[in-house]
């Protein structure tokens, strides 16, 4: 879910464009330092920020990615956040990154980190993940293990990196404050609203939970969160797991790297690995066997590296983040489905109604998560 607040990206909703003609997408590959001819390329994904492709030669495999300038303002900051995070990696001990892959930058045959085309996209070229996949949902708390020591490596490494010298690729994102007042200015708007039921019950749903909007930036603004270098969008679509589907090996999508709150990715990566009936099913069910597995995981391997106080708001945050994506599907389907893709109209409400029964399911479940994150993180 790597959007910022509209107000954060002016100018149409950024919608996945026409895929270049093959021909274009191999002249742009050949463009950059490949270490075996060029073989083939073909689209891979269905991914509707960056259009991606798979670049086969007859060495190793790539990944070549066109960078969607709508969506993020200053898209030459992520490959410099990533050659510089990659620099770091490499400045670390084999012990301190072991577990922990970052697909890396592939230089252009000029040594700059990106090509730019004759139409002013910037891509760029990823090293290819061999003997890798994804998952659609977790099975077992083994996995979810995977999943919690692997953002903490990744949480871990970055310690050693100054937020100061990393830019933010998507300036206002995870303000959630930021995305209700845009949710305001819709319904107090002088535009026709479709109003309904499943509507005003959302509302509802959200006005109620006012103070929690608020809550984490609050607490950064008053010093007690630090900011940190963050993924920004840890879901599972964005770890690769081993062949087996057993070991997590890699974090992918490195377009949201930038200074912020460990609260969001962990809020996130919980609510994405734990509804079971994930995004696009009818409800929501959050699993907290799987959630107290990936919490212990995360704490035992990033052992000493949050405060207190962060420990404190890790709850919060996980209520959170499914409110946050609850109201920007909201405010989405009231201005007729302009940022978020939809095929059929009601989606994003469906979307929506499904974050905020996730919220629901979490505060239902409250004591019995507190008392893990408390196991998690020693304090009980």
């Amino acid at each position: 879910m790597g959007h910022p607040p509209r107000s954060a990206t002016p100018g149409p909703r950024a919608r996945a464009a026409a895929p270049p003609p093959e021909p274009e997408a191999a002249a742009i590959a050949k463009g950059f330092a490949l270490a075996a001819p060029l073989l083939a390329i073909e689209p891979l994904g269905s991914g509707l920020i960056n259009r991606t492709y798979l670049v086969t030669t007859a060495g190793p495999a790539y990944v070549l990615q066109r960078l969607n300038g709508q969506v993020f303002p200053q898209p030459a900051t992520i490959l410099a956040n990533l050659d510089r995070l990659t620099r770091h990696l490499a400045g670390q001990s084999g012990e301190d990154t072991a577990g922990l892959r970052l697909p890396a930058l592939i230089p252009t045959r000029r040594g700059e980190l990106g090509l730019r085309d004759a139409a002013g996209d910037l891509w760029r070229m990823l090293e290819h993940v061999p003997a890798s996949r994804t998952l659609p949902h977790l099975e077992t708390p083994a996995q979810a293990g995977a999943v919690g020591a692997i953002l903490a490596r990744f949480h871990r490494v970055c310690a050693g990196l100054d937020p100061a010298q990393v830019a933010m690729t998507l300036p206002g994102f995870h303000v959630t404050p930021a995305y209700r007042r845009r949710l305001d200015e819709v319904l107090g708007g002088p535009g026709p609203i479709e109003r309904s039921a499943e509507v005003d019950a959302a509302q509802r749903f959200i006005d109620a939970r006012a103070d929690l909007i608020e809550v984490l930036e609050s607490a950064r603004a008053a010093g007690r969160l630090p900011l940190r270098v963050v993924h920004g969008d840890p879901k599972l679509d964005n770890i690769l797991f081993d062949a087996a589907g057993e070991r997590a090996i890699a974090l992918i999508d490195l377009d949201t790297v930038q200074p912020g709150l460990v609260h969001h990715d962990i809020g996130d990566c919980l609510r994405s690995c734990c509804n079971r009936r994930g995004e696009a099913g009818s409800g929501a069910a959050f699993d907290l066997a799987l959630c107290q597995a990936l919490l212990s995981a995360y704490a035992e391997e990033a052992a000493g590296l949050l405060a207190e106080a962060e420990v404190a708001l890790l709850y919060d945050a996980l209520r959170l983040i499914p409110l946050e994506l609850g109201l920007r599907f909201l405010t989405d389907h009231l201005e007729g489905d302009r940022y978020f893709r939809v095929r059929t109209r009601g989606e994003n409400l469906r979307k929506a109604q499904i974050q905020l029964a996730l919220v629901a399911d979490i505060e239902r479940q409250a004591g019995a998560i507190c008392r893990g994150i408390a196991k998690a993180f020693g304090g009980g």
